[in-house]
């Protein structure tokens, strides 16, 4: 299996045995119970008053995708702990101590179209050990998330796309979307180069409307091991709102 820090994480598919199971069943029962509670408040304070920030999700939804992000957040522990593929196996020098993860947020999964650029420009995009690379800047989603008041907000993230410049990864993912970002957290609560989203290919509908969940934002290969070189989000690429969503600063 080829691992691609910039094309996107690939995740083992993982038949999780019954230990597994246990481990994580009261965590994530208990992980359910805080946000059903955090949910009725949130309730209770917009009927008395208090200035909506988004347009509520049902319970249902939001207990669906706390339930989506509990698992994936599994996958992504027994990837880095057991895959051969992980850098923690790559890089025998560092040791994996756990992933760092914000609460989940249902608020902050995202849902947009593909708006792509008129005439998408090949741009220079900056490795983390100083190379060069040249991505095409492609298009970009937008949608709203809660900012640091709770107020609804506009987001913009740019869609980057590989180019025959970069050969090898071109002919892997040519269709890859490659998403990163960095926000007010960048360097302190987060990781100092930005983090990363999977988005996957492009759908061949024009109208397809992606799911973009903030809640998986993660970090690169370089923010575990000097090993990895991964691309820098460029100025443009940044978010003027905390996104305290997703994978924080990684200790060990």
């Amino acid at each position: 299996m080829h691992v691609d820090c910039e094309g996107g994480r690939a995740y083992l598919d993982y038949a999780l045995d019954e230990i597994a199971v246990m481990r994580y069943k009261k965590d994530i029962l208990m992980a359910i119970g805080k946000f059903v509670s955090a949910l009725t408040l949130t309730i209770v304070l917009t009927a008395c008053g208090q200035k909506e920030s988004q347009q509520l999700l049902t319970q249902e939804d939001s207990l669906a995708i706390v339930q989506d992000n509990l698992n994936h957040r599994q996958e992504v522990d027994l990837f880095f702990r057991d895959s051969p593929d992980s850098p923690f196996q790559k890089d025998t020098t560092i040791e994996y101590a756990g992933i760092n993860w914000f609460p989940v947020n249902p608020h902050f999964r995202g849902r947009s179209v593909l708006h792509r650029y008129d005439n998408p420009e090949t741009v220079v995009v900056f490795g983390t050990k100083g190379e060069e690379r040249k991505n095409l800047r492609y298009g970009y989603f937008e949608f709203d998330v809660p900012d640091e008041t709770g107020s609804s907000t506009t987001i913009r993230i740019n869609a980057y796309k590989f180019t025959p410049y970069d050969k090898r990864r071109y002919e892997l993912f040519r269709n890859n979307l490659s998403v990163w970002f960095t926000d007010k957290t960048t360097g302190k609560e987060t990781y100092g180069v930005g983090r990363y989203v999977e988005v996957g290919e492009e759908h061949p509908d024009p109208n397809f409307v992606y799911s973009i969940d903030l809640n998986k934002a993660y970090n690169p290969y370089c923010a575990y091991s000097d090993m990895f070189s991964c691309a820098i989000p460029r100025k443009e690429d940044r978010i003027n709102v905390a996104l305290r969503v997703g994978e924080m600063n990684y200790h060990h």
